[in-house]
């Protein structure tokens, strides 16, 4: 902010003018048994200033190797993505009155007369974070805000007064924003759980139960279905043996379906009740699955085709209408992968936090990597949306399946052996039809309450522009003015000096 725009009363200082950046402390006089409080990243909440002080440990574990400080003072997160996430906040009352944390925290404490909220609020606004985030020093994943350029950043600073009357208003206006926020949030959750109840209605059979008792006996049932699926099965892998003996045998031998165990009596138990004409299946039983592989990364030329290659990142409940990568015919001969139709349900099977249990269709001819598996559901002549939708259903219970020491994973065995709610054709397409258009709807809220979500945010950042300004709150021509205050902290820095080499006592907690 040039001075120029300044309000009447307000200076411009740096940061290092108007609070000491990260102060020393004489622990000489410190028991090491002194319970303090202990502050790691963790406990700073991103944007909203929210900090937990409630852990506790011996002065003589943190002593070294920590940062210190005490109640008042800006915590600022330095290093990236923190900084830039908004990890700062005034810290609040403390065990004992003092506190350590992590060494990637800036500590501002403010000289007498200036506001550590005003402090806070202007060093956490996503302008201010911007700024520094074009001026971070060091390497890919550990940049830092570096003191010196903390130090010399220049605040706008109003009297002592305005600041308080500026944070209040923030406060305030801040206050009926986060109300907002949280109902919009509230109703984002109740989006997700109405998606749930949905498709809950929908894979057991109540969606349709209206439909289906007006058309009656005209349905397939799910036992003829599975039927007509096993012998279409059969005769196309008959198909394929006999052309791969005409051929003279090329490549590997065509593989049978693999027979399925039939689910037991108190396997069926334990799942929800279907509908008369309803029945359990596994996928096995139904679909072929396949497991892909990747071509050799050394091999240049295996890489840079024509033939689309899905990873297990790119398989995320979605449409997969392209791929990052494509593979050429080379790799795609070098590679244990086959090249599935349009219709093919995609099933991420290993892959911490959310990627595991995720799924997406082909609506490209496509190979893939051994992360996913493929299965080929519109082959059998199944609705890959009806297969798709009910593996969002069963994210949760899909995710958690597998084995394994470091990572747990499915493989082509557990997917074949996941169950699926089948019912015809018919009535698969209807079911889909059902769930597109309430989940349709659900998604035009959702998208309203995201944009509602995405302008109370700008008007946050906007509220802050204004304040730091001079736009929020009226000014008192009749208060001392800022040039003043300044003046006053220059004369106590400097009746303040350091008492000894090394030693500033200014400088200490």
């Amino acid at each position: 902010m040039e001075a120029e725009e300044l309000p009447v009363g307000w200076e411009t200082a740096e940061l290092s003018e108007i609070c000491l950046i990260n102060p020393t402390i004489d622990k000489s006089a410190i028991a090491d048994d002194l319970a303090v409080s202990f502050v790691p990243m963790p406990a700073v909440e991103a944007e909203s200033g929210g900090i937990d002080v409630s852990a506790t440990r011996k002065f003589g574990e943190v002593k070294k190797g920590y940062t210190p400080f005490r109640e008042g003072d800006v915590l600022f997160a330095k290093i990236t993505p923190c900084m830039e996430n908004g990890k700062m906040a005034v810290v609040p009352a403390l065990h004992n009155g003092l506190g350590f944390g992590s060494t990637e925290f800036h500590v501002l404490r403010a000289y007498p007369g200036i506001s550590p909220r005003f402090i806070y609020y202007f060093v956490s606004s996503r302008a201010f974070r911007h700024l520094a985030e074009h001026n971070m020093s060091g390497a890919v994943g550990q940049r830092r805000v570096t003191t010196p350029y903390l130090s010399a950043c220049k605040i706008p600073v109003p009297p002592t007064a305005e600041q308080h009357r500026i944070v209040a208003k923030i406060e305030e206006l801040f206050s009926v924003l986060d109300q907002g926020v949280a109902s919009l949030k509230a109703a984002r959750e109740q989006l997700k759980v109405y998606r749930q109840s949905l498709l809950k209605n929908a894979f057991e059979g109540k969606l349709t139960a209206a439909w289906r008792a007006a058309h009656g006996d005209q349905l397939e049932t799910a036992t003829a279905l599975q039927q007509r699926i096993a012998r279409e099965r059969q005769a196309r892998y008959q198909q394929q043996l006999a052309e791969w003996q005409t051929a003279g045998q090329p490549g590997p031998k065509p593989k049978s379906p693999k027979p399925m165990l039939p689910l037991t009596a108190e396997e069926l138990a334990e799942l929800p009740e279907l509908p008369t004409g309803w029945g359990w299946v596994r996928f096995g039983e139904l679909f072929n699955v396949f497991v892909g592989s990747t071509p050799s990364r050394k091999r240049n030329d295996f890489w840079g085709g024509e033939i689309p290659w899905v990873s297990s990142g790119e398989v995320a409940f979605c449409r997969i209408r392209d791929t990052k990568e494509k593979i050429s015919a080379e790799g795609f001969a070098n590679a244990s992968t086959e090249l599935h139709p349009p219709g093919t349900v995609m099933l991420a099977m290993i892959g911490e936090g959310k990627t595991r249990g995720q799924a997406a269709i082909l609506d490209v001819a496509a190979a893939h990597n051994q992360n996913t598996a493929a299965i080929r559901v519109s082959e059998a002549g199944c609705s890959a949306e009806f297969v798709y939708q009910y593996l969002v259903y069963q994210y949760e219970i899909t995710r958690k399946i597998g084995s394994g020491n470091n990572q747990k994973a499915l493989n082509k065995e557990r997917v074949s052996e996941l169950l699926l709610p089948l019912c015809g054709l018919d009535e698969m397409a209807e079911v889909v039809s059902k769930i597109d258009e309430k989940l349709s709807e659900a998604d035009q809220l959702d998208q309203t309450l995201a944009t509602a979500l995405q302008q109370a945010d700008a008007l946050r950042q906007s509220i802050l522009k204004k304040a730091f300004h001079g736009q929020l709150v009226e000014q008192d021509k009749n208060e001392e003015p800022a040039t003043a205050l300044l003046e006053r902290i220059r004369a106590a820095r400097s009746a303040n000096q350091p008492a000894r080499r090394g030693r500033s006592a200014s400088s200490q907690l």
